[in-house]
C-alpha cells in the first residue's frame, strides 16, 4: 500500500486516505451566498471520486467579509439548511467534510459589500481595488464573534470541521502581515501583536465550539514580497496557532497568494517539512500537487500528513481513484 493511500486520523475524524480537497472558490453559490444544486453537485462528484477529505471554499462570515457576489455565505442561520443538505450528501461517501470561515477584509469592494472594505491599516492591499478604512480597536471583539457565530453555525449544519482562513491575503493574513498591518496600537508592530488578532479569533472560536470539536487554520505561511512574511514568520506562528486550540495547520501562501512567481511545484512543501518540526499536530500542504508519486512522495518523506489536490481535482474529479490504481 503506497503512502499516499494509508489511513489517518486526528481529533477523532478517521481518513481513509491523505488527499484532501482544498479550499477552491467556485461561484456556484447563490446571489445571497446561498447552497445550490450546482454547488452541491461540484463537491459530491469529487466525494465519489475518492478523496478523503474536503474543504469547503471560503465563505464569508459577516457582510463586510464577503469577497465576490456569487460566494458561499454562512453569516446568516437561514443558510444552515443548504450547507446541511451539502454536507449530508457528502458524507454518503465515507468523506470527511469541513467548512472554511472568511472575512475578506481590504480585497473586497464597495460595489460587492455596500460599504467601504475593512482592513487592519488604511493601506490599499497589494492586489485590492479600493483604500479600506482601518478597523476601530473597539471593533475587533465584535468582528471576531462573527467568526464565532459562523463556526457554530457549521457545527449545526453537521460539519466534521470548521477551517479558518488565514492566508491568500485576506483579512487574517493582512493583520499578521507587516505589508498590510502598520497599526499603532497593540494590534500592530511587533509579530506578536500582529499575531494578535487571528490568535483571538481561534480562542473564541474554540471555546465556543468545545475542546473535542475539530479546528483546523490555514496559514498564509509566506507573503511572497519584499518585506511580507517569510518562513521564520510561519514558524513563529504555528506553535501559538497550535497552542491557540488549532488541531491541523492547511499550509498555504500569503498575501501574493497560492502561487510563487516562478513557481517550480509542489510550492510549499519546504514550508511545511518545517513546520511539522516545531508543531505536535498534523499538517497539510497544498499547491501544485498533481503528479501521484509528487504527492505520495510528500506523504513517504514526511513533509506532510495530508496533500491538497486542487487543480488537478477541478480538472478530474476522479482523480484520487484513478491514482490509487496507478499506484496499487
Amino acid at each position: 500500500m503506497k503512502a499516499l493511500f494509508t489511513e489517518f486520523e486526528f481529533k477523532g475524524i478517521s481518513l481513509k486516505n491523505r488527499i484532501v480537497m482544498p479550499p477552491l472558490a467556485n461561484n456556484l453559490a447563490d446571489g445571497q451566498g446561498g447552497v445550490t444544486e450546482e454547488l452541491i453537485k461540484h463537491y459530491v462528484e469529487r466525494a465519489k471520486g475518492g478523496v478523503a477529505m474536503i474543504v469547503v471554499e471560503h465563505s464569508y462570515v459577516a457582510p463586510s467579509g464577503k469577497s465576490n457576489p456569487k460566494q458561499l455565505g454562512i453569516d446568516n442561520d437561514r443558510l444552515i439548511p443548504g450547507l446541511k443538505s451539502l454536507v449530508e450528501q457528502v458524507q454518503t461517501y465515507n468523506v470527511r467534510i469541513g467548512i472554511q470561515l472568511n472575512h475578506a477584509g481590504a480585497t473586497t469592494t464597495e460595489a460587492v459589500i455596500g460599504c467601504q472594505p475593512l482592513a487592519p491599516s488604511a493601506i490599499k492591499h497589494p492586489w485590492g481595488k479600493e483604500v479600506p478604512r482601518e478597523l476601530r480597536e473597539e471593533e475587533l471583539e465584535d468582528l471576531a464573534e462573527f467568526y464565532v457565530r459562523a463556526a457554530l453555525r457549521a457545527k449545526k449544519a453537521g460539519f466534521d470541521f470548521v477551517e479558518i482562513h488565514g492566508a491568500h491575503g485576506y483579512l487574517l493574513n493582512q493583520f499578521y502581515s507587516p505589508l498590510t498591518n502598520q497599526r499603532k496600537d497593540s494590534y500592530g508592530g511587533s509579530r506578536e501583536n500582529r499575531l494578535k488578532f487571528p490568535l483571538m479569533v481561534v480562542e473564541k472560536v474554540r471555546a465556543a465550539v468545545g475542546k473535542d470539536y475539530p479546528l483546523l487554520y490555514r496559514l498564509g505561511a509566506d507573503d511572497l514580497l519584499k518585506g511580507g512574511l517569510t518562513l521564520d514568520d510561519a514558524l513563529y506562528a504555528a506553535p501559538r496557532l497550535a497552542e491557540a486550540g488549532i488541531d491541523l495547520l492547511d499550509i498555504s501562501g500569503g498575501l501574493r497568494g497560492y502561487q510563487p512567481r516562478d513557481p517550480t511545484p509542489p510550492y510549499f512543501t519546504h514550508i511545511s517539512s518545517a513546520i511539522k518540526k516545531v508543531v505536535d499536530i498534523p499538517v497539510l500542504v497544498t499547491g501544485g500537487i498533481r503528479e501521484p508519486e509528487v504527492a505520495n512522495g510528500i506523504i513517504e518523506r514526511g513533509e506532510a500528513d495530508l496533500v491538497g489536490i486542487g487543480r488537478a481535482l477541478l480538472k478530474d474529479p476522479n482523480w484520487a481513484q484513478k491514482v490509487l490504481e496507478i499506484l496499487n
